[in-house]
């Protein structure tokens, strides 16, 4: 989850810990600039006093810090470096600052220079180019989190939790997300190759051809037999608008039961979720921050629970994460729906968006989330109260045992 400070002050929680939809890149670093400092990229990227910033050092942290060793190995490098003259300013003092927030060993915690910035903000808007799937980082492995409904990862059989260890031939091993996901995204109609590990079995390439990726991130259908399906795919810059559209058409159309399927939902705003979750839980905390400095938070309920009385199932799987693991998890707490499918991705970190001066923009974490009932599900993920598989036997056959399994349950029960 993140907080976009300065853009829009809203918080959200980026799938998997980092929302990439293949599109979005992560990075980490430091910033070097001050108050009134120039950015001129000649010999020194930056024009300010080294000595002030080893003081501002020392009495911040008592050590005798001093970036005049930060510009020794900037000199260094440049004067020493075998191909020095393909050597960018620009690309060297982005990756310096990348690696001050690398150095929080915090895969969250990324600094994204302008262009990986406006990118961001495009795929939260919900437009991209790439193969629709989200990237995290597992035990040091690139690995799927959630390839969105239709989109061209999951035509060409990209599954959740399919490690990437290769792409276009090239090993990802040792690679950041970000790198990896770079080598990843392209223009629409080029194709990438991802060479893929999925769990015991041996290494397959996958070919996939890229698109335009524009999703709705809410769509709904009403069944013949009564019950309502709303599927979720991100908690994006359009979903609470879809999702209110969704629950008018729940109370005109008076349905036996609802079906909330946040299979392969790799998460987006925190107050989306909130909001969400609102519409089933009349009060009560929805989702609970650990901040530093043992501060908490807990963000309410807004009170309208319009949902309330409708029986609801909601689906899970691997690919759920963030956003979508703090809906699941506070409905499963108050008891407000049957959660099906199988154990969520399990992202309980939540991440504040900083713009910068020169557009790019830092994300840093800044808290841990709980769920109501105080469980904290990083790397653990939430396990449905009903647990079905889905096996690739299913996948090939089109067939979805979760799915049926959820009508199942609407169907014996009694609004």
């Amino acid at each position: 989850m993140i907080n976009i400070s300065e853009r829009n002050l809203k918080r959200i929680k980026i799938g998997a810990g980092i929302l990439v939809f293949v599109a979005i890149i992560f990075g980490g670093g430091f910033w070097l600039g001050q108050a009134g400092a120039k950015s001129h990229f000649g010999n020194r990227p930056l024009a300010y006093s080294p000595d002030s910033v080893t003081v501002n050092f020392e009495a911040a942290t008592g050590s005798p810090l001093s970036f005049n060793l930060y510009w020794e190995v900037w000199d260094s490098i440049k004067g020493l470096y075998v191909d020095k003259n393909k050597l960018d300013d620009k690309t060297m003092f982005y990756g310096s600052l990348r690696g001050l927030a690398q150095s929080t060993s915090d895969p969250y915690t990324v600094f994204m220079d302008p262009q990986e910035s406006q990118e961001f903000i495009d795929d939260l808007a919900g437009k991209f180019e790439g193969i629709g799937a989200e990237i995290g980082m597992r035990n040091d492995i690139s690995t799927v989190i959630a390839p969105l409904d239709g989109m061209p990862a999951q035509k060409a059989g990209v599954r959740a939790g399919d490690k990437i260890y290769a792409v276009d031939k090239v090993t990802t091993l040792g690679l950041t997300v970000d790198e990896v996901v770079k080598k990843i995204r392209g223009p629409k109609d080029t194709k990438v190759t991802l060479t893929i590990i999925r769990g015991s079995e041996k290494p397959r390439d996958i070919v996939i051809t890229r698109s335009v990726i524009a999703v709705k991130s809410v769509k709904t259908e009403m069944r013949t037999d009564g019950i309502f399906v709303i599927r979720v795919s991100s908690f994006n810059d359009d979903t609470a608008a879809l999702f209110s559209e969704a629950i008018n058409s729940v109370l005109l159309k008076n349905p036996k039961g609802i079906i909330l399927d946040l299979r392969n939902n790799p998460g987006g705003y925190l107050e989306t979720s909130i909001e969400m979750a609102s519409e089933w839980i009349k009060e009560g905390p929805i989702v609970a921050e650990q901040l530093n400095d043992n501060k908490r938070n807990e963000y309410p309920a807004s009170g309208r629970a319009r949902l309330q009385d409708f029986p609801t199932v909601v689906l899970i799987n691997g690919g759920s994460a963030s956003a979508s693991e703090i809906l699941a998890g506070a409905l499963r707490d108050y008891k407000k729906a049957t959660l099906v499918g199988e154990t969520s991705y399990g992202k309980g970190s939540v991440q504040t968006i900083k713009d910068l001066s020169d557009g790019s923009a830092l994300k840093v974490t800044i808290a841990h989330w709980l769920t109501p009932a105080g469980d904290f599900i990083n790397e653990k993920g939430i396990k449905p109260n009903v647990e079905v598989e889905m096996t690739a036997t299913d996948v090939e056959k089109n067939l979805d045992p979760q799915f049926n399994k959820a009508l199942e349950i609407l169907k014996a029960k009694k609004k």
